[in-house]
């Protein structure tokens, strides 16, 4: 790695914590070790295909997930129920702490409730039920995401 890309990183891990602290209320030291769950489907990599993560494929790269709207991330095969989440504008603005947190709990039930639809499905079937663990993994996506828009 050159020089300047691992300046460039650490002054990012350096200052992320800043960033979470307005749009997470969880640990994002402690959700970078619970995120070990989620890499066995997920990777985070940045726009400038920087590698944060390494991870599996079989779900969508998770960075700036806080700044998309759900089943929006292109090159994803994503299932219809959650691209009509995303259609219905029902997170206009991306997703939120809150329906994250709700959504990794239970993805199917979470789709069924926000779409109001018996027979919606998930294709993710992984289910991180801890609060807490959802809230620091959230912490720790938005500190190694892009920074936070206002």
């Amino acid at each position: 790695m050159k020089f300047t890309t691992v300046a460039t990183l650490g002054v990012a891990l350096m200052a992320a914590p800043a960033f979470a602290d307005g749009h997470a209320s969880g640990d994002a030291g402690e959700g970078e070790g619970v995120f070990k769950k989620c890499k066995s489907c997920h990777m985070i990599v940045a726009d400038d295909g920087t590698e944060i993560e390494k991870g599996g494929k079989t779900g969508p790269n998770l960075y700036g997930v806080f700044q998309r709207q759900p089943g929006s991330f292109e090159g994803y095969k994503y299932g219809d129920s959650i691209i009509a989440v995303g259609e219905q504008g029902l997170l206009e603005d991306g997703w939120n702490e809150e329906q994250f947190v709700s959504y990794v709990a239970d993805p199917r039930g979470w789709l069924r409730e926000v779409l109001d639809d018996s027979k919606a499905r998930s294709k993710m079937s992984f289910k991180l039920r801890d609060e807490e663990d959802a809230a620091n993994v959230w912490a720790y996506l938005v500190s190694v995401g892009p920074q936070p828009e206002s």
